[in-house]
């Protein structure tokens, strides 16, 4: 499906509410709401709104570790497993 065919003005929203809601959750893609010929907020249904927050929370962990990466803080793998198999070790 296009995009364009995505874009509702407000008051198609107001005379179709229970079927804009129907479709939300069979399709993927969000649905553009205008006001006045302005984009003004986006729809989507539930299921596509929790990928949605999955993909930005895997993300932003890897913006984090690449940031740590640039700032120098890793280290070598073989490092950190020794140090877990001495922590268990004394315990």
């Amino acid at each position: 499906m296009k995009l364009s065919d995505q874009i509702k003005p407000i008051s198609y929203l107001k005379a179709h509410a229970a079927e804009v809601v129907r479709n939300l959750s069979t399709q993927v893609e969000p649905l553009v709401i205008t006001q006045n010929g302005e984009a003004k907020a986006v729809m989507q249904g539930i299921k596509s709104y929790e990928q949605t927050q999955e993909t930005m929370a895997l993300l932003k962990m890897l913006a984090l570790g690449q940031r740590q990466i640039d700032e120098g803080k890793v280290q070598p793998a073989g490092d950190v497993v020794a140090k877990l198999r001495s922590r268990s070790k004394n315990r």
